[in-house]
């Protein structure tokens, strides 16, 4: 089972959920599959509603002037692209029982005793376990979680101000987001795109807002890509 329409909620939720880890339809370059998914939508998704299709629509409209020269089988409907039935739901909820069951591993008495009947001196050093295992679990804090990410910047043309582009990128400031080495890559026609990259704390800062401050600056960005991300 391939992708069906891009009209209807359900075909636009599904590949937005496809396209939830993925930058493309298939592999890691722009291709003939991304052409013909594209061809379907008469304007772009709802971004509010689907932002992962939002982004992808966007990306590859950069691309329309090189669709012939894509690679991939141009013969090929957008219906012979998409995940099968049993990657319909990606990152699916965890289900009820499986917090039910973590719950009730938090709460496990890891030194109690099925007896009914306990003398005092049982009952005190359990106590005392329980007291010392309470208070190393609360001493521990976890280390913030954080991603290591290459965001791809794509100009409007080659007569975009790339070095005012950078800036305007490096200018925002937020908690838990620290810019790193960045470089000019060249996509075609003279057009060079900004590889940047950044680490960020997962709880503080959200890449879809993130990419959505950058490209606010129109003047300068069509649109923004992560072309890599991994954990810290």
């Amino acid at each position: 089972m391939g992708f069906t329409d891009f009209v209807s909620d359900s075909g636009l939720t599904l590949l937005n959920n496809w396209l939830k880890t993925r930058s493309y339809i298939v592999g890691r370059n722009p291709s003939q599959a991304d052409v013909k998914c594209f061809q379907q939508f008469k304007s772009a998704p709802e971004v509010a509603k689907y932002p992962y299709a939002y982004r992808w629509y966007k990306h590859i409209a950069s691309f329309e002037s090189e669709f012939s020269s894509l690679p991939g089988d141009p013969s090929k409907a957008h219906t012979a692209y998409g995940p099968e039935s049993s990657e319909l739901t990606l990152n699916p909820a965890k289900a009820p029982e499986d917090d039910k069951a973590a719950d009730d591993d938090e709460d496990v008495d890891l030194f109690g005793s099925d007896d009914e009947e306990e003398d005092a001196e049982a009952v005190r050093i359990r106590e005392e376990r329980l007291a010392e295992y309470k208070k190393k679990k609360e001493g521990k804090t976890k280390p913030a979680a954080k991603s290591i990410v290459t965001l791809d910047v794509k100009p409007w043309d080659d007569e975009t101000d790339m070095k005012q582009l950078e800036e305007n990128v490096r200018a925002i400031d937020q908690d838990g987001l620290v810019w790193g080495a960045s470089k000019l890559v060249t996509v075609g026609f003279g057009i060079k795109k900004l590889q940047i990259n950044l680490v960020v704390e997962d709880e503080k800062v959200s890449l879809d807002e993130l990419q959505q401050t950058i490209e606010g600056d129109e003047d300068h960005v069509q649109s923004t890509d992560v072309a890599a991300m991994q954990k810290l």
